[in-house]
């Protein structure tokens, strides 16, 4: 792990020192990840520095780090994993199916505050002691909530809900038999005759799903008006 982390320093002075932006310019920082951790490798060969013994684990390591969401990008990397939260840095769990785990992922108090940071710089919003709660969506479609104190006792508490496509229309709904045929067509037929349709349900019931089902289903020539409710700091 030390030699990792040697590289990975490495790979943070050549980003700042080139001006690339990893989340605009994956591609470049890729190559720089590579060739960093090759070069790596050259020099340890020699002795003096510690060693890689996985060259493409530590590219992936150093990548998740400098340009994913570090410790947890393997999470975000499972299609099974539905969910991730941290109740406290030494206490991160994941859903996979509707069923909670504890991982083995052990953070410290400065590393959830650096991912955090990490995951709101694409939605600009920010968190701290004048707005100590947050609401954003990553650039893959999930979901972030995170809370800190004095809000909470005395740990950042941080909820990712990942954006799973397993359904894009009412067809996909009745492959994946989550609707009947019969039942496909009637809401099928509602959505085209304009009628008013009413989505509700628990957490992770798939709302979001259906309606992006239901809304596969609008004629092209139909116009589509969404309203939302939008969370205004200090209620102004």
């Amino acid at each position: 792990m030390d030699a990792v982390r040697t590289v990975e320093a490495e790979v943070r002075e050549l980003i700042r020192r080139s001006g690339l932006d990893p989340a605009r310019e994956p591609k470049a920082v890729q190559r720089l990840v590579k060739d960093a951790v090759a070069d790596y490798d050259q020099r340890s060969m020699h002795g003096g520095m510690p060693v890689l013994h996985d060259v493409a684990l530590a590219e992936k390591s150093v990548w998740d780090t400098v340009a994913g969401f570090g410790p947890l990008q393997q999470y975000f990397d499972d299609p099974t994993v539905e969910e991730i939260w941290i109740n406290e840095p030494t206490r991160v769990f994941v859903a996979r199916g509707g069923v909670a785990e504890l991982t083995t992922t052990l953070l410290t108090g400065d590393e959830v505050r650096d991912l955090v940071e990490r995951m709101l710089k694409s939605s600009g919003r920010r968190v701290d002691l004048s707005s100590p709660f947050v609401d954003a969506v990553l650039p893959d479609g999930s979901r972030l909530h995170v809370v800190i104190p004095d809000i909470t006792r005395e740990h950042w508490h941080v909820n990712v809900r990942k954006f799973i496509v397993k359904a894009d229309s009412l067809d996909d709904l009745v492959r994946l038999g989550t609707l009947t045929r019969q039942a496909a067509t009637f809401l099928d037929a509602a959505v085209a005759s304009g009628l008013n349709i009413l989505v509700a349900g628990g957490t992770q019931a798939g709302k979001t799903t259906m309606l992006n089902c239901l809304a596969s289903a609008i004629p092209a020539r139909e116009r589509v008006v969404t309203c939302e409710t939008v969370h205004v700091p200090n209620g102004t």
